[in-house]
C-alpha cells in the first residue's frame, strides 16, 4: 500500500505539470493557480506537480480520475490544445510527448506496475509558444487558460 492510498483523498485530481521559470512550459501550474481562484466540487483536488516525475506516483495512485495539464511537444501550432488519454500516450512511448525527462508516461506505467494506476487519465496538452526564461505565460497562452479550465470542468463528474 502506498503512502497516498493510506490517507483519505479526493477521487478526482487535477494535476498541472511544468516549469514556471520557462514561460509557457509552466502552463500546467499556471492553470492550477487560476483554478484555485474558483469554487470547485469538494471531491476535486488541485496539485501543482511542477517538474516532478516519479514523485507524482503517490499523488495519482488509486484515483478515480486524473486530469493532467502539461506543455507538450507536438506537430501543431503553438497554443493548440490536445486531449489525450493514458492509452494515447503509451502508444507513442518511444517518441515522448512531455517536455520533462521522467515524463508522465513513465509515471503512469510505474503506477500500473504497482497496481495503483488511476481508473481514468485525461491529458490536456498544450503546445507552448515560448520556453525561454521567464515566469509569465506569453499573451497567446494566457488567453487560452480559460478555455482549458472549461475543458477541465467538463471532464469532472457531477
Amino acid at each position: 500500500m502506498t503512502k497516498a492510498s493510506q490517507r483519505k483523498r479526493c477521487p478526482v485530481l487535477v494535476l498541472g505539470i511544468g516549469n514556471i521559470l520557462l514561460r509557457d512550459e509552466g502552463f500546467g501550474p499556471h492553470v492550477i493557480k487560476e483554478l484555485q481562484k474558483i469554487e470547485l466540487p469538494s471531491f476535486l483536488e488541485l496539485l501543482d506537480g511542477g517538474t516532478a516525475g516519479a514523485d507524482l506516483i503517490d499523488f495519482i495512485c488509486d484515483r478515480q480520475k486524473v486530469i493532467v495539464i502539461d506543455a507538450v511537444q507536438a506537430d501543431v501550432e503553438p497554443g493548440s490544445i490536445l486531449r489525450m488519454t493514458a492509452a494515447d500516450l503509451t502508444k507513442n512511448l518511444h517518441q515522448g510527448i512531455s517536455l520533462h525527462e521522467f515524463g508522465l508516461i513513465e509515471t503512469l506505467l510505474m503506477a500500473k506496475q504497482l497496481n495503483c494506476a488511476p481508473e481514468e487519465v485525461v491529458i490536456f496538452g498544450v503546445k507552448p509558444e515560448d520556453i525561454n526564461c521567464g515566469t509569465e505565460l506569453t499573451e497567446k497562452m494566457a488567453k487560452i487558460v480559460p478555455k482549458v479550465i472549461e475543458l477541465i470542468l467538463n471532464e469532472v463528474p457531477e
